[in-house]
């Protein structure tokens, strides 16, 4: 049984088996059901409406069900002890999607879970937007080797998922932050330490950030929890807003993504969210294409395509 509380529980081989395995079912008919007769717990602690819409249809998609419940509902960790909750709800369910304000929360309820754990969201990471990104970066460029993602913005959970899954897959990422709101020391070491090749780089200016970018990603300044830090955070990124000026400095082919949802004025401009580079919405559509694919892999319904290796050449006989 596997859980997914991190981008980085999956190897290298899994992210991009997972990635070529939704681009491959995106391409067929409507989906059959082998999930029929399934049911999956939804606990949001926080509000949502891409996650828990995209994991819903997902679900209904496959032939499967699903309960929603709210984080007073449930009352994880203060009604019961987070274990008693695992227990019980892995005899009613195949799966549970948890979206909370606390990591901690995610990595206790999965420790005594018996079914798979997803993490939806916590503070740390959100690995199912990231699966999705990922999808959506493969369809427009193919191979994602090489390429470079410039992140315009806070180090939130985000652009942690993001940051790892670059570091996997042989990306390049160039974040354009304060310094103030950089990761914690040690987050790119220990990703190198992991990828020995990971190119990751803070940049001062997002002008620099963007010059060679092929994906131009950023996120709100301030994100659910934080909202007493608003006033300070607007003043701090507010010459990191991705704008038609920043975005003129990029290639054209460049593209814009954003997981939303979008401070329009803040973060991003209208002209450019709305505008011919932006994929955005298409990028919001592989969440549930890439959550169908998750599911059924994490059940055991899906195999993973072999990712192809490069061929390797042998020195000539003699």
């Amino acid at each position: 049984m596997r859980h997914l509380l991190s981008l980085g529980d999956l190897s290298a081989a899994e992210l991009q088996g997972l990635i070529q395995a939704t681009v491959q079912r995106k391409k067929r008919p409507r989906p059959t059901t082998p999930l029929r007769g399934s049911v999956f717990a939804l606990i949001f602690e926080k509000p949502s409406l891409r996650t828990r819409v995209s994991f819903e249809a997902g679900m209904a998609r496959l032939g499967g069900t699903s309960i929603f419940l709210t984080g007073q509902e449930v009352g994880l960790g203060v009604r019961e002890s987070l274990a008693d909750c695992a227990r019980t709800l892995s005899q009613y369910v195949q799966a549970i999607v948890l979206r909370v304000y606390r990591h901690e929360v995610v990595e206790e309820l999965a420790r005594h879970a018996h079914v798979p754990v997803i993490n939806g969201l916590s503070d740390r990471e959100h690995p199912c937007q990231a699966l999705g990104d990922f999808v959506t970066m493969t369809e427009l460029l193919g191979e994602l080797s090489g390429k470079t993602l410039a992140f315009i913005g806070d180090s939130n959970n985000i652009a942690r998922s993001l940051a790892i899954g670059c570091a996997m897959l042989g990306m390049r990422w160039r974040h354009a932050c304060p310094e103030a709101f950089r990761f914690e020391p040690g987050f790119f070491a220990a990703l190198q330490a992991r990828f020995p090749e990971a190119q990751l780089q803070y940049v001062d200016e997002p002008a620099e950030a963007v010059r060679q970018a092929d994906i131009i990603y950023t996120d709100v300044w301030t994100s659910m929890g934080q909202e007493n830090e608003q006033a300070q955070r607007r003043q701090a990124f507010a010459r990191y807003r991705v704008d038609s000026d920043l975005l003129r400095l990029a290639p054209p082919s460049a593209r814009v993504m954003h997981c939303l949802p979008a401070h329009r004025g803040e973060e991003i401009t209208d002209e450019v969210l709305d505008g011919p580079q932006s994929v955005v919405f298409a990028q919001a559509a592989n969440r549930m294409y890439a959550q169908e694919t998750l599911l059924l892999w994490l059940l055991g319904k899906l195999p993973l395509p072999v990712p192809k290796r490069r061929p390797v050449r042998r020195p000539a006989r003699r």
